[in-house]
């Protein structure tokens, strides 16, 4: 049984109304075997009820996004390596325009690529934001992992300021947003300001972003270790060298639940049946960053697992996605 959590700032709003499957024996429900195949559990607060669960969703997955490429407005490259690039989109209409750095998933191993994210960035252009979407070395990559992914990040989200000589873009506002590992990266670069000089992954005069945005992230790097099954495998090992036993100072310094409070404003958007990350784990996550006073906002999505929340053309994304997705990037314009 799931209880999933609306959160805003540091108040419990509500709780999403989410149906999920309860598979007891025959025997607890008391009930002919026939019957007990369909028997689902709805939680409202606290008022149980029995009803019969409606088919799952036929989720979407990694083979869904192998769409032609998709046209943008600049290719520049932030370094020398092939991965060291990002693709501006700019909306119509008159600038600056705000900024969402956008960061793939792949479970830093390089399973995914920009192309991956493009219909999402192309759709959030439309929204009247500009879009960078960065490529990145992963672990993969030489020079890739710990530290070379991080370095090429916070390099090519720095690189905006470069761009804004030349492109009508807003560096005041930016928000970074990834999906899956890249929401990782996403969660961690919205906290580089606070990253001291002696950490390995420190900057000089970071560019501060109004906020960060994980669509089926990864928030906890200690936890999707320690996650069985894991769909990313040695992913987590891959890029931080080692495991949290080994190397305990490097997820420290990188994972995004032992840097709180990133003093950044966050939003999750999760699918409920998302096999890569648990939801747990953004619950658990969500109530540790308000409680050391991040502002933070989960929105855990019915009939939707780990590829929907990148995918426009899918009917939850537009129906919900995008609107949780525009209502927070909306409110972060009117505080600026």
């Amino acid at each position: 049984m799931v209880i999933a959590r609306s959160f805003q700032s540091h108040d419990l709003l509500f709780l999403m109304i989410i149906q999920t499957p309860f598979r007891p024996t025959q025997a607890q429900l008391h009930v002919p075997p026939t019957l007990g195949q369909g028997v689902s559990c709805l939680l409202v607060i606290v008022t149980f009820l029995t009803i019969t669960r409606p088919a799952p969703a036929q989720y979407l997955g990694p083979f869904d996004f192998g769409q032609d490429p998709i046209e943008y407005d600049a290719r520049e490259s932030y370094g020398s390596n092939e991965w060291q690039f990002g693709e501006l989109r700019l909306p119509e209409g008159e600038g600056p325009f705000p900024v969402v750095v956008l960061l793939h998933g792949g479970c830093w191993q390089g399973l995914h690529r920009p192309q991956n994210v493009q219909p999402l960035a192309a759709a959030i252009t439309e929204m009247g934001w500009a879009t960078w979407n960065l490529g990145h070395r992963q672990s993969v990559d030489e020079g890739g992992g710990w530290t070379g992914t991080f370095k090429d990040v916070g390099a090519g989200v720095d690189y905006l300021r470069e761009l804004s000589k030349r492109f009508s873009i807003d560096t005041t506002r930016v928000v970074t947003m990834g999906h899956s590992a890249g929401g990782h990266l996403a969660l961690w670069a919205g906290a580089r300001h606070g990253i001291e000089s002696s950490d390995s992954l420190y900057s000089s005069n970071p560019l501060r972003v109004a906020g960060a945005v994980s669509l089926g992230g990864i928030p906890n790097l200690n936890a999707n270790y320690h996650q069985d099954p894991n769909p990313c495998g040695d992913g987590v090992t891959d890029i931080m060298g080692g495991t949290p036993d080994d190397l305990p100072s490097r997820y420290e310094s990188a994972s995004p639940a032992e840097r709180l409070p990133l003093g950044t404003p966050q939003l999750f958007l999760h699918g409920v049946d998302d096999y890569v990350v648990p939801f747990a784990q953004i619950e658990a996550y969500s109530s540790a960053a308000r409680e050391a006073g991040d502002e933070v906002y989960a929105h855990i999505f019915q009939q939707a697992s780990h590829f929907e929340m990148i995918a426009p053309a899918s009917e939850i994304w537009q129906n919900e996605v995008s609107l949780a997705m525009k209502g927070f990037l909306d409110k972060l314009l009117q505080t600026k």
